[in-house]
């Protein structure tokens, strides 16, 4: 009986079902976050295929518009879009309790003969469907365990669970809906300019201010030949390995290394990386203005090196005149790690090439700076010019996902 049933699908083609986030509580501004989303979520289905996209009751539908679009790149893909908190593969059927039937079976054949124990979930949005909820969950899943006699209901921990929904266009079939990237989407909370560099720690502040809403462009700071051009395309790849999660990606590569020289040579050793991390802040700043970013992000985390004290932060912060955002600054390693294996930047984080903030380290490093002892030092120095100097021989390089 159940090789039979298979044989009639009512549905033409798999589809796609995304479940909004946490966009569904906002207000009167609803509609903007999710215009950004439906923008966001086109451009990520592009290389993929014909899709159409289309949001009603809290709910993307995506449908192939031929037999040529990539299904699985297009899943893969959509995964990474934030905005979207839940994902299903689906078929699409009549709202009709036989139709949801046949739809299960042909469907979801393979499925219900692989597991051992299932049962059936039901959402009906449309109340003008006759049946309740529990109703038809009841009708397909008795028909359903009379063509599958080797399934066995259980409600509490079943192998597979089959979802019916009831909606406005038609009715859904279902299983094993998966988690989405969630958050806000990329774009609907502005920009910022994240500083990147080759460590663990900025690829996964740049994921979690996306995950924000932020849409960034990135900056790294490139001291040829203390640092190598391996180096440079380790960043490089670390922006490629984030850009499925933030979306498009402008790397500004900022040429350090006369700024570097100049502090070795005038700047009192101890507060070395201080004075450095404040031309980079100026720097970064003068990249925002030009982008029409309104924040800077930076992978900084308290306490974990001699200038992320809450001193060195201040001091260093001071240097610019727009919001510093420190997405992981209560995050011990252990959880940076966690986040960066399961973004996939861990791997490519860990690889033994240096950047410029290891170079020229000082053997004994001010952890308890004041900003009166900072400015004073820096009162002999042409640091304007040296940053509109760096900033004018950027390099810009695209990174698309």
């Amino acid at each position: 009986m159940a090789n039979q049933q298979e044989k009639a699908p009512l549905a033409a083609q798999e589809m796609f079902l995304l479940k909004m986030g946490e966009l569904v509580l906002k207000g009167l501004n609803r509609k903007s976050f999710e215009s950004r989303l439906m923008g966001n979520l086109q451009r990520r289905l592009h290389p993929y295929g014909k899709f159409r996209a289309y949001a009603r009751q809290s709910t993307v539908y995506v449908e192939p518009m031929d037999e040529f679009c990539d299904m699985d790149g297009a899943w893969e893909g959509m995964k990474k879009v934030f905005g979207i908190s839940g994902l299903s593969r689906a078929r699409a059927c009549e709202k009709d309790k036989d139709a949801f039937f046949a739809a299960a079976c042909s469907y979801l054949g393979g499925a219900l003969r692989a597991a051992r124990t299932f049962k059936v979930e039901s959402k009906r949005s449309d109340k003008s469907f006759p049946m309740t909820s529990i109703q038809l969950s009841q009708y397909v899943g008795g028909r359903l365990a009379e063509a599958y006699p080797h399934l066995k209901v259980d409600v509490h921990h079943p192998e597979l669970t089959v979802y019916l929904e009831v909606r406005d266009f038609a009715g859904y079939v279902h299983a094993n809906p998966e988690p989405g990237a969630g958050g806000l989407p990329v774009g609907s909370g502005g920009r910022a300019v994240a500083l990147l560099s080759g460590g663990l720690d900025s690829p996964v502040a740049c994921y979690l201010m996306a995950k924000r809403g932020l849409a960034l462009e990135m900056i790294h700071f490139f001291s040829y030949p203390y640092t190598s051009e391996e180096a440079k395309e380790k960043v490089l790849e670390l922006a490629r390995l984030v850009a499925p999660y933030c979306g498009r990606l402008t790397v500004n590569v900022v040429p350090f290394t006369k700024i570097q020289e100049d502090l070795r040579r005038s700047c009192p050793e101890p507060y070395f990386t201080l004075a450095m991390r404040r031309y980079m802040m100026r720097i970064s700043e003068l990249v925002a203005r030009r982008v029409g970013a309104g924040a800077l992000v930076t992978g900084e985390s308290l306490g974990q090196v001699a200038s992320q004290t809450m001193d060195a932060l201040a001091v260093t912060e001071a240097a610019c005149h727009i919001p510093v955002f420190r997405p992981v600054i209560g995050m011990d390693k252990e959880e940076i790690v966690r986040i960066a294996r399961r973004i996939g930047t861990y791997d490519t984080s860990i690889l033994p090439y240096e950047d410029c903030c290891t170079v020229f380290t000082p053997r004994h490093p001010k952890t308890h700076p004041k900003l009166e002892e900072m400015e004073e030092i820096e009162r002999g120095y042409d640091y304007e010019i040296l940053c509109r100097e760096a900033f004018e021989g950027i390099e810009r390089i695209q990174i698309r996902p």
